[in-house]
């Protein structure tokens, strides 16, 4: 069967035509490279490109933990932290993308010191704790008490989510989330709970339920939302 639209998902901040990435930490050599003009001279079809956390949202939305719900917030927590807003089945619309990972929330700077921007990013994912702790996340045992650390600084990027998308439900996914060892999600639900203190509810918390196929299950929605079938 030849192929006849392409639909793929790219990590970093995408330019604002989705064209290519914009800025990347680590594939900073793709930067304003023009991925959607080469795959199109390529293929010779339409081709969508989005976020890849975005895609993996929008997959767990419709086929995933997500079906049914008609706000759903989904972060992967990685190598980054990424996450999208999704409503009714669409992803939300965004000037220049969602970076949840990128919020500051350590602000008197009294985990990271001074050199590390306190972001959710830098604080959760397993490249801040590598950084932090010169250990790979794969080789500290589930017993040890970062996990629950990194729980509670979870809790208050959630938090942040809940009041700033009002979500019915947040699903959560990436390494550090669905890995051996990982972030337990018990304790992620606990301490959102307390940290919102009742202010508003707390959405029900969840992981993915797709793992590592949330991203194609997006990519085929969402070329089927572009092409129109």
């Amino acid at each position: 069967t030849p192929i006849k639209a392409i639909a793929g998902g790219i990590r970093g901040m995408l330019m604002e035509d989705k064209s290519g990435i914009e800025n990347d930490g680590i594939l900073s050599g793709w930067a304003r490279q023009p991925l959607k003009s080469i795959l199109h001279k390529t293929y010779n079809v339409p081709v969508y490109l989005e976020n890849d956390t975005a895609l993996a949202g929008l997959g767990e939305a419709v086929y995933g933990a997500g079906k049914g719900m008609d706000i759903i917030a989904y972060h992967t927590v990685s190598t980054g932290v990424g996450g999208v807003k999704i409503e009714r089945g669409r992803i939300d619309d965004a000037t220049s993308g969602f970076e949840p990972g990128h919020q500051v929330l350590d602000i008197d700077r009294t985990i990271l010191g001074d050199d590390i921007t306190p972001t959710l990013e830098n604080l959760v994912s397993g490249t801040g704790l590598e950084a932090r702790v010169g250990m790979k996340p794969r080789e500290i045992p589930q017993e040890d008490t970062i996990w629950d650390e990194l729980a509670e600084y979870l809790a208050q990027g959630l938090r942040n989510t809940t009041l700033y998308w009002s979500p019915e439900v947040i699903v959560l996914g990436g390494s550090m989330i669905l890995g051996d060892p990982k972030i337990p999600i018990e304790a992620v639900r606990k301490y959102t709970v307390e940290v919102l203190d009742g202010f508003v509810e707390c959405p029900y918390i969840t992981i993915g339920s797709l793992g590592d196929e949330a991203g194609l299950y997006g990519a085929m929605e969402y070329l089927k939302q572009k092409e129109g079938k």
